[in-house]
């Protein structure tokens, strides 16, 4: 079996890597969801299909046409860091990114490492897919309205200016801007290598993954702390996406409102929360005796050139990004035995994203003795999490990478009603038991992103 990062590249794929391109493995994973916030406990709840969705809490969500979402509870960031001193005044989002990348950062072994004098933090960089944090929104809120001049119709920026000054922090401000989790990890962390932030939607932190292993196959570092963080669980981020009619607004049943694949589908449920994992190179891993994951052996990026909102009907973007990382693993299709599927709930997304796969892998539409499509199992964990949008790529993977620890598949749930046009294997309803020695996870952002990586068992 070629290497992954390391195998001969097609010369009609101009991203393929270099030959000399050294292998990258994963040895850290942790997380902060809304099922909770370790590892093996969230694992636990997935594979019984738990939904973390509730009323929404974080804002008064009662007129809103969603109102519910998947929240973080029960969560203190100070519990994780060092000094929470370095960290006061942060958002949610830089909160998770904390808790998550301490839990992969002591999984890795690297506080051992660095307690012993043994870590090179110039060969150390991160690469985040992250989204904006909302911090000062009712003061934000109050400050509009001080400064509105209602018998002019407009806003009168003197008194808005000296409303502001009062009621807004300049720290809240900084704190809010997308790069800041990169900045805060970086300082707990003291990651003086290469430190790069994408905000490519919910393609973001599948993204930034594959970016950072070609980082460190490169030469440029050997460790990369990387995934992903979000929360768009506030007046801003839920209005956008109901005007988008792209969240469920099933309110008589929050915990059954994701439903991935399924023929009643009507949208995602908005999540938060953040997935870190520790990335190297296999001979650093090997070097101070790491014990490891899985090997990253994957990556393909495309866009659709299509529409802002939505994918390109034919799934073009989508499927290439899978040949891309097939090939760059340079492996065949029928390797594949999981995709982590973006299985989001949308009408458009469900669909095309099997129509995707199918062109990828089962192209001459060969059926199985059950008459579904030959082609791997694919799961959604969107239904229990909901969509962590920014996150949910590097959460995804880490479900991956735990399927393939202890071989068994993490179930769709709430797929009661399938789509007969929707005819793949989505594992419905309850966890499987299953040999995963490849998977694949899927992510399509807002904008036409599309970004998946492959990752095999060592």
């Amino acid at each position: 079996m070629p290497d992954a990062i390391s195998h001969t590249p097609d010369p009609s794929r101009a991203h393929a890597q270099p030959a000399a391109a050294r292998r990258i493995v994963i040895t850290g994973i942790g997380w902060v969801t809304p099922l909770g916030h370790d590892i093996d406990g969230v694992w636990a709840r997935i594979l019984a299909g738990e939904s973390g969705v509730s009323a929404t809490e974080h804002f008064d969500a009662t007129t809103f046409p969603t109102a519910f979402s998947a929240q973080v509870r029960g969560f203190d960031w100070r519990d994780f860091v060092k000094d929470p001193a370095l960290h006061e005044g942060i958002g949610r989002n830089i909160a998770f990114a904390l808790g998550a990348a301490a839990q992969a950062w002591r999984h890795a072994g690297l506080d051992a490492l660095d307690a012993a004098g043994g870590l090179d933090h110039q060969r150390m960089g991160l690469y985040l897919g992250s989204g904006e944090g909302v911090l000062d929104f009712d003061n934000y809120v109050a400050a509009n309205l001080a400064g509105w001049d209602a018998e002019g119709g407009r806003t009168d920026s003197v008194k808005w200016a000296a409303a502001a000054s009062k009621l807004m922090h300049a720290d809240a401000e900084i704190e809010q801007e997308p790069n800041m989790p990169l900045s805060h990890l970086a300082m707990e962390f003291g990651a003086q290598g290469p430190a790069y932030n994408c905000l490519t939607a919910c393609a973001a932190s599948t993204q930034a993954i594959g970016e950072a292993a070609r980082i460190i196959a490169h030469g440029d570092a050997d460790i990369m702390i990387t995934g992903g963080t979000h929360t768009m669980i506030h007046p801003f981020g839920v209005t956008g996406f109901n005007r988008l009619t792209a969240l469920s607004t099933n309110n008589a049943d929050p915990t059954g409102a994701s439903r991935p694949f399924s023929q009643d589908r009507d949208g995602f449920v908005m999540g938060e929360g953040s997935g870190i994992l520790i990335i190297e190179s296999a001979d650093h891993a090997a070097a101070r005796g790491a014990h490891v994951l899985a090997e990253i052996v994957g990556y393909g990026s495309t866009a659709d050139s299509y529409r802002i909102t939505d994918i390109h009907p034919d799934g073009r973007g989508a499927a290439d990004a899978m040949r891309q990382a097939l090939d760059m693993a340079g492996i065949t299709p029928d390797k594949i035995n999981y995709i982590s599927a973006h299985g989001t709930g949308t009408k458009e997304n469900d669909s095309i994203e099997t129509k995707a796969v199918k062109a990828v892998f089962c192209p001459e539409g060969a059926k199985d003795g059950q008459g579904r499509f030959r082609g791997p199992p694919m799961s959604s964990i969107k239904g229990m999490t909901g969509h962590l949008i920014a996150a949910a790529g590097a959460v995804e993977l880490i479900t991956a990478v735990l399927a393939m620890r202890d071989q068994v598949l993490p179930p769709t749930i709430n797929l009661t009603k399938p789509a007969p046009e929707l005819d793949l294997d989505y594992v419905p309803n309850q966890s499987r038991p299953a040999k995963v020695d490849f998977a694949m996870s899927n992510n399509f952002g807002f904008g036409g992103q599309n970004d998946t990586l492959i990752i095999k068992r060592v």
